[in-house]
């Protein structure tokens, strides 16, 4: 009945075996970078629930761990519409149709940082909101890097700022770097690095 976790040791239940059937699909608004979708599901006990879920127009989106030669994580600070602040973060965009993710990583890092990698690896896939964001977000270690800039889309220049990533309780101290993604990816880069290291 539980799958033993072999990281923390905790009795973690199964998963539900049997998905919600999908009765009805339907837009209910729409915008320029979002669509709002309604979805009619119908649970193994017979309950009928109408959910509404957020979900984007784009391919899929990269956040990108650009790690330089002193063990550095190159983070960005630019202004975030959402919390009306500039924010401290990881740099980030959409993918293009038809683009591989680690092409979209590398021109991302060339439009926002000014660096191309020689070395690029998927790491995981995060959502933010499973509850009601169909949006997935893959986060891709970037190594080996080297000056190469391409023009972007952002409005004003983007200030870049190295982060050791040994000093990652440093920058959970700091007032404008608050996003959980960047936060999660710069761990699970880290980890896998000094995994990596280990061997």
């Amino acid at each position: 009945m539980y799958n033993r976790n072999l990281v923390t040791g905790l009795r973690v239940p199964r998963p539900m075996s049997k998905y919600p059937e999908i009765l009805h699909r339907r837009t209910v608004a729409r915008s320029r970078l979002f669509r709002v979708e309604a979805v009619g599901l119908r649970f193994s006990n017979g309950a009928e629930v109408e959910y509404e879920r957020l979900g984007g127009t784009s391919h899929g989106a990269v956040l990108i761990v650009a790690v330089d030669g002193q063990g550095r994580a190159q983070l960005i600070r630019e202004y975030a519409a959402g919390t009306g602040r500039y924010e401290l973060g990881l740099p980030k965009g959409r993918v293009e149709k038809d683009e591989p993710l680690l092409d979209a990583a590398n021109r991302e890092l060339q439009e926002e940082v000014g660096v191309a990698a020689r070395r690029l690896e998927w790491l995981r896939s995060l959502s933010l909101a499973p509850g009601y964001l169909a949006h997935r977000t893959e986060v891709i270690l970037a190594q080996d890097l080297y000056p190469s800039r391409l023009p972007g889309d952002e409005p004003e220049p983007i200030q870049v700022v190295p982060w050791a990533l040994d000093d990652l309780e440093g920058l959970l101290a700091q007032e404008d770097f608050s996003e959980a993604r960047s936060l999660a990816a710069l761990y699970l880069a880290r980890d896998h690095l000094r995994a990596r290291e280990a061997r």
